[in-house]
Protein backbone atom coordinates (compact mmCIF):
# COMPACT_ATOMS: atom_id res chain seq x y z
CA UNK A 1 0.00 0.00 0.00
CA UNK A 2 1.50 3.53 -1.19
CA UNK A 3 2.24 6.08 2.26
CA UNK A 4 -0.19 8.52 1.57
CA UNK A 5 -3.01 5.49 1.28
CA UNK A 6 -1.55 4.15 4.81
CA UNK A 7 -1.63 7.62 5.59
CA UNK A 8 -5.11 7.90 4.99
CA UNK A 9 -6.07 4.37 6.52
CA UNK A 10 -4.35 5.51 9.99
CA UNK A 11 -6.12 8.88 9.86
CA UNK A 12 -9.35 6.79 9.56
CA UNK A 13 -8.86 5.33 12.54
CA UNK A 14 -7.74 8.30 14.72
CA UNK A 15 -11.18 9.48 13.59
CA UNK A 16 -12.85 6.51 14.71
CA UNK A 17 -11.51 6.03 17.62
CA UNK A 18 -12.23 10.36 18.39
CA UNK A 19 -16.31 9.86 17.42
CA UNK A 20 -16.64 6.74 19.44
CA UNK A 21 -14.73 8.80 22.27
CA UNK A 22 -17.56 11.26 21.98
CA UNK A 23 -20.26 8.65 22.15
CA UNK A 24 -20.98 7.94 18.80
CA UNK A 25 -21.90 4.43 17.90
CA UNK A 26 -19.84 3.26 14.75
CA UNK A 27 -22.02 1.46 12.18
CA UNK A 28 -19.59 0.84 9.16
CA UNK A 29 -16.06 2.01 8.02
CA UNK A 30 -15.15 2.44 4.58
CA UNK A 31 -18.67 1.46 3.06
CA UNK A 32 -19.19 1.41 -0.42
CA UNK A 33 -21.69 1.72 -3.10
CA UNK A 34 -20.72 2.29 -7.20
CA UNK A 35 -17.72 3.02 -6.75
CA UNK A 36 -18.19 5.89 -4.04
CA UNK A 37 -16.97 4.94 -0.62
CA UNK A 38 -18.16 6.11 2.82
CA UNK A 39 -15.54 6.63 5.40
CA UNK A 40 -17.34 6.34 8.76
CA UNK A 41 -21.02 5.40 8.73
CA UNK A 42 -22.20 6.65 12.75
CA UNK A 43 -25.14 7.18 14.68
CA UNK A 44 -25.02 9.60 17.41
CA UNK A 45 -28.72 9.39 19.50
CA UNK A 46 -31.48 9.83 16.75
CA UNK A 47 -29.48 10.79 13.86
CA UNK A 48 -27.30 8.60 11.20
CA UNK A 49 -23.94 10.78 10.52
CA UNK A 50 -21.80 10.36 7.65
CA UNK A 51 -18.21 11.58 7.89
CA UNK A 52 -16.04 12.33 5.49
CA UNK A 53 -12.04 11.86 6.72
CA UNK A 54 -9.27 14.18 5.70
CA UNK A 55 -5.82 13.13 6.38
CA UNK A 56 -2.70 15.67 5.61
CA UNK A 57 1.12 14.77 6.87
CA UNK A 58 1.33 18.83 6.96
CA UNK A 59 -1.19 21.50 6.32
CA UNK A 60 1.53 23.86 4.19
CA UNK A 61 -0.58 23.72 0.92
CA UNK A 62 -4.61 23.19 2.42
CA UNK A 63 -6.47 22.18 5.70
CA UNK A 64 -7.52 18.35 4.80
CA UNK A 65 -11.21 19.87 4.99
CA UNK A 66 -10.08 22.05 2.29
CA UNK A 67 -9.62 18.92 -0.06
CA UNK A 68 -13.57 18.15 0.68
CA UNK A 69 -14.79 19.50 -2.53
CA UNK A 70 -18.42 19.77 -3.72
CA UNK A 71 -18.17 16.43 -5.94
CA UNK A 72 -16.95 14.71 -3.08
CA UNK A 73 -19.46 15.94 -1.32
CA UNK A 74 -21.88 15.20 -3.47
CA UNK A 75 -20.76 11.57 -3.79
CA UNK A 76 -21.25 11.15 0.09
CA UNK A 77 -24.92 12.40 -0.48
CA UNK A 78 -25.50 9.24 -3.16
CA UNK A 79 -23.63 6.71 -1.07
CA UNK A 80 -25.33 7.54 2.36
CA UNK A 81 -28.81 7.33 0.37
CA UNK A 82 -28.11 4.54 -0.74
CA UNK A 83 -26.61 2.80 2.37
CA UNK A 84 -30.58 4.30 3.94
CA UNK A 85 -31.97 2.57 1.95
CA UNK A 86 -30.11 -0.77 1.65
CA UNK A 87 -30.17 -0.71 5.69
CA UNK A 88 -33.45 0.66 5.44
CA UNK A 89 -33.17 2.97 8.71
CA UNK A 90 -35.35 6.10 8.92
CA UNK A 91 -33.44 8.42 11.02
CA UNK A 92 -32.66 12.13 10.07
CA UNK A 93 -28.83 12.38 9.01
CA UNK A 94 -26.22 14.85 8.32
CA UNK A 95 -22.66 15.04 6.67
CA UNK A 96 -19.31 15.94 8.96
CA UNK A 97 -15.77 16.00 8.22
CA UNK A 98 -13.31 14.81 10.61
CA UNK A 99 -9.71 16.73 9.44
CA UNK A 100 -6.73 14.84 10.65
CA UNK A 101 -3.40 16.30 10.83
CA UNK A 102 -0.64 13.50 10.63
CA UNK A 103 2.88 14.24 12.44
CA UNK A 104 4.15 12.03 15.12
CA UNK A 105 1.08 10.74 16.02
CA UNK A 106 -2.31 11.44 14.54
CA UNK A 107 -4.22 14.07 15.37
CA UNK A 108 -8.02 15.72 15.35
CA UNK A 109 -7.40 18.87 14.29
CA UNK A 110 -11.36 19.56 13.70
CA UNK A 111 -14.35 17.87 13.85
CA UNK A 112 -16.96 19.84 11.90
CA UNK A 113 -20.41 18.72 12.61
CA UNK A 114 -23.01 19.26 10.11
CA UNK A 115 -20.60 20.67 7.63
CA UNK A 116 -22.94 20.33 4.85
CA UNK A 117 -26.73 19.97 3.43
CA UNK A 118 -27.34 17.79 0.97
CA UNK A 119 -30.09 20.09 -0.42
CA UNK A 120 -27.31 22.68 -0.86
CA UNK A 121 -25.45 20.89 -3.60
CA UNK A 122 -28.19 21.20 -6.05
Amino acid sequence: MSQHNETGKEGEKAAVQHLQKKGYKIHATNWRYNHKEIDIVAQQNDEMVFVEVKTRATTAFELPQEAVTKQKMKNLVYAADAYLQEKEIDLESRFDIVSVLAQDEYKILEHIEDAFRANELL
